[in-house]
């Protein structure tokens, strides 16, 4: 027994280089216990921002607005308003004679008398207050009650239209003249050297002493 276990032993040896079915690997020192690290941090360009939201950022970005499709563009224009300017007040008669007629007059006891038809016109301003109208004539007799006749108002763009009479030699021209005066005196003076016939064109004697517009 002891001879087989001899033997054994030294074909264990003899065979230690190439007999074994595997080669131990070379001794290696035993690596000493070191304790686990932990995963380093990687920073990133991103930067990290400590009580910051996680849901994802809200970008502001200009978005151009579509076109107005009104080319037309409304503009006002403020015209500036007149000045005031304030009116000196003016007086002013326009006198015009339309013609004349001749007539008997037995109700004053008078011959042949020469009849003026007169209109006249506001053309200024003012009210016309308290006028005396007469009529002269070159050949004129005794004073006929309606050579004078008094006008109380002609107001501004009024007119009104007269009869004044005259004693007159019969049959004869009558140069006559008309005589307007205010409560200031003379007013205005307007001459003919020959009335004309006025004809049938004489005006409605409704109408005469009644102020009417000078523009109906």
């Amino acid at each position: 027994m002891k001879k087989v276990l001899i033997v054994f032993l030294t074909a264990f040896l003899l065979s230690s280089c190439n007999g074994w079915p595997f080669r131990p690997s070379p001794f290696n020192p035993p690596t000493p216990f070191l304790p686990p690290t932990r995963t380093p941090s990687i920073v990133s360009p991103t930067p990290v921002v400590i009580g910051a939201s996680t849901s994802t950022p809200l970008v502001a970005t200009n978005t151009p607005f579509p076109a107005s499709t009104n080319t037309a563009i409304a503009t006002f224009t403020q015209t500036p308003s007149a000045t005031a300017t304030v009116q000196a007040p003016v007086l002013a008669v326009n006198v015009e004679v339309l013609g004349c007629n001749t007539s008997i007059d037995v109700t004053h006891g008078m011959g042949e008398v020469t009849n003026a038809f007169v209109t006249l016109s506001n053309s200024g301003n003012l009210e016309l207050r308290n006028l005396l109208i007469t009529l002269f004539a070159l050949d004129e007799g005794r004073e006929h009650p309606d050579k004078t006749i008094e006008i109380v108002s002609i107001p501004v763009a009024y007119k009104v239209t007269l009869k004044l009479t005259v004693d007159s030699t019969y049959q004869a021209e009558t140069p006559i003249q008309i005589e307007v005066s205010a409560e200031g005196g003379l007013f205005q003076r307007v001459g003919a050297e020959s009335c004309r016939d006025i004809g049938l064109l004489s005006p409605n004697p409704s109408y005469l002493g009644t102020p009417v517009p000078v523009n109906p």
